[in-house]
C-alpha cells in the first residue's frame, strides 16, 4: 500500500523501498540511535543524488518539479524505513519556503548540501520592529526537530498578537542539543540574543501555512511508521506460539491487529488528501487545504503513535526490550506528536474550520472519455424527469438507473466511469431509482445462478420496486455463521417442505418474497448441504412474528416454517448450491461516491453546535474528533472508488471503513444526546430524532455481521492471521 494511487506513485515508492531497504538497515538504525552524536547518514548523499530532497519544488529552483503528494509518497517510506537523519526537517523547511516565496536556500536544500529545520512552536521568541523598520528577534524556541544538524532554520516569533515567521542561519543562533526522545533523528532547543532579521528573511506567508504543511509531511512519515508498526505486529503474530497456538489466533490480539490496520490506513487516506489539498489546484479555497491538513494533524500522528505503542503490546517482552526497535518507532511517533501540538488542539481547528462554513470537497476527476457518455445518459434522463411517481421509477428502471452496474437488459453494463456519469447526472435532475434493498442482492445472484423461468419472473418487479425482498438466513442457533443453520427442506414430489425458525429478518411482514436457506442434505459437512430457495411470504404455514426493537418499532422478525411447501422451479441452481449463491457478491459492483464528507450525525452535531450559545473546548474536541473521523471515512470510501474507476483491485479501504463507520456513527449519535442533555430524555421526541438514532445505532455493530467479526476478516484477510478455531477443535 502507499499513499499515492497511480501508477507512477506506486513506481516511486517501489523504487524509494527498494533504496532504503539496501541503505537503512537494523544496523544503520542502532549505529543511529546508540551514537554519542548525530551526524548526517550516509545515505544523505543517494537521497539528494536520486532528486528526492526537492522532489515538491520546482526546476528553476534545483528540484524536479512534482508536488506534495510525490514528496507525502517519499516521505512514507522514509517513514516506514524508519530513516535516521534530517529528511523530514530538510523537506518541509524547503516546502515553507517555497510557499513563502522565499528562494535563497532551496537550491543547497534540494541538493543536500544545505540542512533545514523548521520549528513549530514558537516558545518565547518574540520579534520586535523598530521604527525605521528593521527588526530583531529574541528569545527561545524549545524543540526544533531536527536541530542538531541543520544550517538554516525556519521559525515562529510573537509579533504583537500574530504569529509570524522567520527564516535564521545556524550562524545567528545559538543552539543546544539536547537529549532527544527520537534517538534518530534529534532535537535542539533554539535562542536568538537581539538577533537582526532582514525583511527578506521575515516570510509573506499566512500564520498557519507552516503548521499546515507540518501537519501534511508529519502525518505521511505518521503513516509509514504506523504501516511498519502493523508489518511488525502482525508477522510476530503469524508465528509466535503460546498456549499450543500462534497467538495471531487469539482474538485479543488479531483484533488489536485489525484496529491497528484501520488506524494506519487512516493516516494514510488523511495524508494522502492533505497532501493533494496542499498542492496548487488541489482546493478551491485555502481553508479547505486549511482543513485536510488540520484532519491530517489530528489523525495521522496520533494513529502512529497508538499503532506503536500497540505494537510493544503484541511482541509482548521481547517489545519491551532496547535491542528491539519498536521502542524507536515509538520514540519518533510521540516526538512527531508532540511537536506538532496536541491531538485535541488539532480536533478543535477542525471543529472551527468546519463551523465556519469550511467543507472539504470530494470528487473524482473523470477521464474525457465520460464526456461521450454524458450526454446520451442526460437526454434519456429528460424522459424520466417528465414523468411522476411509479412512471418515472419504471421509466428509470426500464432503461437500467435502477442497478446500472448490470448488464443489460437489466442494467447498463456501466463500467465504474460511466456509473459516476449516472449518478452526476441523475442528482443534476433530481431522480432517484428505486432503492430495492434485499432485492439489490437478489438481482444479482439470479442473474448470475438462476434460470430463464427466474430471471423473467423477478428481475423486472423487483427493479421497479413491485417486489420487495426480504432475507431469511440468521437463526437463533446460528446468527452470522450461515454454515451453522438447521432449517431442513425435505424433497418432496414438485418440490420441496422446509421446517425451521429464522430470525432478525427486517420487513419480514412487508416483503413479498424473501430468498430462504435451508438444509437439504444433512450427510455431508456443514455448508455443502445447503440450498437457495425464493419463498412467497404468503405460503401457508408461514408465521412471521414482529420482533419490537429497543427503538419500540418493529422491522425485525421471526419467521417461523411449518412444513411450508416450494416448488422445484424456485430453488436456484441446484441442490447444495446455496452457500455458493448466498457468498455471491456482485462483480460488477454498484461504484458509488458521496460528496458529503460531513454525514447526517456529524450534521445533527453542528446543528445543535449553531443553536448553542457556543462550544467549550472539551466540545470543540469532541465535535472536531467525529468531524475527524467522517472526513476519513469519506476519504477511505474515495480511494476504493478511484481504485475501481483505475482498474485496480480493491485496497484495504473498503473492509476497513465499514468497521470505522459503524463506530463513528454510534459515537456521533451518543454525543448528540449528551449535547441535547434532559431535552433528549423527555417529551415525544419524532422518529429518527437524535435519542432514536442513539437506540437504533446499536444494531449497526450487529446486523450484516458484527464488529467481532468484521475484525476476524480484516486480521484474517488482510494481514494474514491464523484462522479462529472450528468450534469442534479442542484447545
Amino acid at each position: 500500500m502507499t499513499i499515492g494511487l497511480t501508477q507512477e506513485h506506486r513506481d516511486l515508492r517501489d523504487a524509494v523501498r527498494t533504496f532504503a531497504n539496501r541503505h537503512i538497515t537494523e544496523d544503520t538504525l542502532r549505529a543511529a540511535a546508540d551514537a554519542d552524536k548525530e551526524t548526517l547518514p550516509a545515505h544523505w548523499s543517494g537521497l539528494a543524488g536520486q532528486g528526492l530532497l526537492g522532489l515538491h519544488l520546482p526546476e528553476e529552483a534545483g528540484g524536479a518539479g512534482y508536488g506534495l503528494v510525490e514528496l507525502a509518497v517519499v516521505t512514507e517510506e522514509m517513514g516506514r524505513a524508519m530513516a535516521p537523519g534530517p529528511f523530514l526537517p530538510t523537506t518541509l523547511a524547503s516546502a515553507v519556503l517555497h510557499a513563502a516565496g522565499h528562494r535563497t536556500y532551496l537550491a543547497t536544500l534540494a541538493a543536500g548540501t544545505t540542512v533545514g529545520a523548521v520549528g513549530l512552536a514558537p516558545g518565547t521568541l518574540a520579534l520586535n520592529r523598530a521604527a525605521d523598520g528593521t527588526a530583531t528577534v529574541t528569545g527561545t524556541c524549545e524543540l526544533v526537530v531536527g536541530g542538531h544538524l541543520a544550517d538554516v532554520f525556519v521559525l515562529p516569533a510573537a509579533d504583537g498578537d500574530r504569529i509570524t515567521w522567520l527564516v535564521l542561519p545556524r550562524a545567528a543562533v545559538d543552539t543546544t542539543d539536547v537529549r532527544s526522545h527520537d534517538l534518530t533523528r534529534r532535537s535542539s532547543r533554539v535562542s536568538a540574543r537581539s538577533v537582526r532579521v532582514p525583511a527578506a528573511d521575515v516570510l509573506d506567508l499566512a500564520p498557519q501555512a507552516p503548521p499546515d504543511l507540518a501537519a501534511t509531511l508529519f502525518a505521511a512519515e505518521a503513516s509509514g511508521i504506523a504501516d511498519r508498526c502493523v508489518t511488525t505486529a502482525a508477522e510476530y503474530a503469524r508465528v509466535r506460539e503460546q498456549f499450543g497456538h500462534r497467538i495471531g489466533r487469539f482474538q485479543g490480539v488479531k483484533h488489536r491487529c485489525a484496529r491497528m490496520l484501520a488506524q494506519a490506513e487512516q493516516a494514510r487516506a488523511c495524508a494522502w488528501d492533505a497532501a493533494r489539498a496542499g498542492d496548487p489546484g488541489g482546493a478551491a479555497d485555502p481553508r479547505e487545504a486549511s482543513l485536510a491538513a488540520a484532519v491530517a494533524g489530528a489523525v495521522g500522528v496520533q494513529a502512529a503513535f497508538v499503532t506503536a505503542k500497540d505494537c510493544i503490546q503484541v511482541l509482548g517482552g521481547i517489545g519491551f526490550t532496547w535491542e528491539h526497535d519498536a521502542h524507536l518507532a515509538l520514540r519518533r511517533a510521540q516526538t512527531l506528536r508532540v511537536a506538532l501540538g496536541p491531538t485535541a488542539a488539532w480536533h478543535r481547528r477542525v471543529a472551527r474550520l468546519t463551523l465556519d462554513g469550511t467543507r472539504r470537497k470530494l470528487g473524482v476527476e473523470l477521464p474525457p472519455e465520460a464526456e461521450t457518455v454524458r450526454e446520451a445518459i442526460r437526454a434519456e434522463l429528460r424522459g424520466a424527469a417528465a414523468l411522476d411517481g411509479k412512471q418515472r421509477l419504471t421509466h428509470l428502471a426500464d432503461h437500467g438507473y435502477t442497478a446500472p452496474q448490470l448488464p443489460a437488459p437489466w442494467g447498463k453494463g456501466a463500467d465504474p466511469v460511466t456509473q459516476l456519469v449516472i449518478a452526476e447526472e441523475l442528482q443534476a435532475a433530481n431522480l432517484t431509482p428505486v432503492d430495492m434493498i434485499i432485492g439489490g442482492w437478489v438481482v444479482p445472484t439470479l442473474i448470475a445462478h438462476g434460470d430463464h423461468a427466474q430471471q423473467e419472473r423477478f428481475l423486472a418487479p423487483t427493479l421497479r420496486g413491485d417486489t420487495v425482498w426480504c432475507q431469511l438466513f440468521s437463526e437463533p442457533g446460528a446468527g452470522s455463521d450461515l454454515a451453522g443453520l438447521g432449517t431442513r427442506a425435505e424433497k418432496v414430489d414438485g418440490g420441496w417442505r422446509i421446517t425451521g425458525q429464522k430470525v432478525w429478518t427486517s420487513m419480514a411482514h412487508d416483503a413479498h418474497w424473501g430468498i430462504l436457506l435451508a438444509r437439504t442434505d444433512t450427510t455431508v459437512p456443514k455448508h455443502k448441504g445447503i440450498s437457495y430457495f425464493l419463498l412467497d411470504m404468503t405460503s401457508p404455514g408461514l408465521d412471521i412474528r414482529p420482533l419490537r426493537q429497543i427503538t419500540g418499532e418493529s422491522e425485525f422478525n421471526e419467521v417461523f416454517l411449518d412444513e411450508v411447501f416450494v416448488p422445484d422451479e424456485l430453488l436456484v441452481g441446484s441442490p447444495g448450491d446455496g452457500w455458493k449463491l448466498a457468498r455471491t457478491t456482485l462483480a460488477n459492483e454498484r461504484v458509488a461516491l458521496s460528496h458529503d464528507s460531513v454525514g447526517s450525525g456529524a450534521g445533527t452535531l453542528l446543528e445543535i453546535a449553531a443553536s448553542s450559545d457556543g462550544l467549550d473546548d472539551e466540545q470543540l474536541t469532541t465535535l472536531g474528533g467525529h468531524l475527524c473521523d467522517a472526513q476519513s471515512g469519506a476519504l477511505l470510501a474515495l480511494r476504493t472508488t478511484l481504485r475501481t474507476v483505475s482498474g485496480q483491485q480493491p485496497g484495504a479501504e473498503a473492509s476497513i471503513a465499514k468497521l470505522l463507520g459503524v463506530e463513528h456513527q454510534q459515537r456521533v449519535w451518543e454525543t448528540c444526546v449528551d449535547w441535547q442533555g434532559a431535552a433528549a430524555l423527555t417529551g415525544e421526541g419524532e422518529r429518527h430524532d437524535a435519542t432514536w438514532m442513539f437506540l437504533n445505532s446499536r444494531c449497526l455493530s450487529i446486523a450484516g455481521g458484527t464488529t467481532e467479526v468484521q475484525l476476524n476478516i480484516i486480521g484474517e484477510r488482510l494481514l494474514g492471521l491464523p484462522r479462529d478455531p472450528e468450534p469442534t477443535e479442542k484447545g
